[in-house]
């Protein structure tokens, strides 16, 4: 009897401390509450659907260091962060990709700032191809590397600067984001 005290005394304890990872369900898509860059833990800041024309393209995620729910405090982080997109909508050709990426980048940075990236918004692009339901690409965000872009858990290569993350981010978060609704939803609102 006492043995059998001590185990559920110890698991009690255990589960206690051990950190529970729980995840988060987005149109039948399972996120985790939590992700890791480079062994710095990320919180789930907020996720939500891009639909376009009722369609829902894809589930996407926000994951930083810590909580924040204004475009200005995100983008004033300078931890790792990460966006998770899962595709759910049948097949997203690359030219598409390209052109949303493109179309995310004017909307919502200078024309200046927009000059400044041109060369790496080009080779961002160069990084994707046709995705497919199920599919799921990772936007990591690494401190003094940069953007790190994985498909299906390949690395499809990296896009220096913070500046060119920051433009990425507001693509989501921006003055002019891919929907209000998303923007919203990833901010955790």
């Amino acid at each position: 009897m006492r043995k059998t005290i001590a185990v559920v005394l110890l698991s009690l304890t255990l589960a206690a401390i051990s950190p529970t990872t729980h995840a988060r369900t987005v149109s039948g898509v399972e996120l985790p509450d939590h992700a890791s860059v480079k062994g710095t833990t990320l919180v789930l800041n907020g996720a939500g659907m891009r639909v376009k024309f009722f369609f829902d393209i894809y589930v996407c995620g926000l994951y930083l260091p810590k909580a924040a729910h204004d475009t200005k405090s995100v983008l004033a982080q300078t931890g790792p962060r990460r966006v998770l997109m899962h595709f759910v909508y049948k097949k997203v050709g690359r030219d598409k990709l390209v052109e949303a990426w493109n179309e995310g980048f004017a909307d919502n940075s200078s024309e200046a700032e927009l000059a400044g990236l041109r060369k790496r918004i080009d080779a961002f692009n160069g990084l994707f191809e046709t995705v497919r339901h199920g599919d799921v690409v990772l936007l990591d965000y690494e401190p003094g590397i940069g953007t790190r872009v994985s498909i299906n858990g390949k690395d499809k290569g990296t896009v220096a600067g913070k500046d060119f993350n920051d433009a990425l981010l507001r693509i989501w978060l921006g003055k002019e984001p891919v929907t209000s609704s998303l923007k919203r939803e990833m901010l955790g609102k």
